[in-house]
């Protein structure tokens, strides 16, 4: 996914610059991101080249995936995971996914934290 670094924006720096769908296979559920989404890229570490954060802001913004069904905090940590781990990331996976889960979660919180 492209995206461009405003450096002027302390709090969301990051933009997209195209449209972007995941699709996770363990739900069968997708998230659209959305050209010109901005983020604040790895919330409260150090960021790396993933699409798991732009994913996993969107779930916690909207509480929802794509097609409007509810997303709880477990799903939305779950799907970090899944991404990081696709990725190579397999450390970061789980420590994202407990500290994303504990700490995390915008209104997938609000739907619950645990299934």
């Amino acid at each position: 996914m492209k995206y461009s670094i405003d450096t002027l924006n302390k709090k969301l720096p990051y933009i997209a610059l195209e449209d972007y769908i995941y699709y996770s296979s363990r739900y069968s559920k997708t998230v659209h991101i959305n050209k010109s989404m901005p983020s604040d890229g790895a919330t409260k570490v150090v960021d790396i080249i993933s699409i798991g954060w732009w994913v996993h802001d969107k779930l916690c913004e909207t509480g929802t995936f794509s097609d409007g069904t509810k997303c709880n905090n477990w799903q939305a940590s779950t799907i970090l995971y899944d991404i990081l781990r696709s990725e190579g990331y397999w450390f970061r996976a789980r420590t994202w996914w407990l500290g994303s889960l504990l700490f995390g979660g915008g209104k997938c919180r609000n739907n619950k934290i645990f299934p």
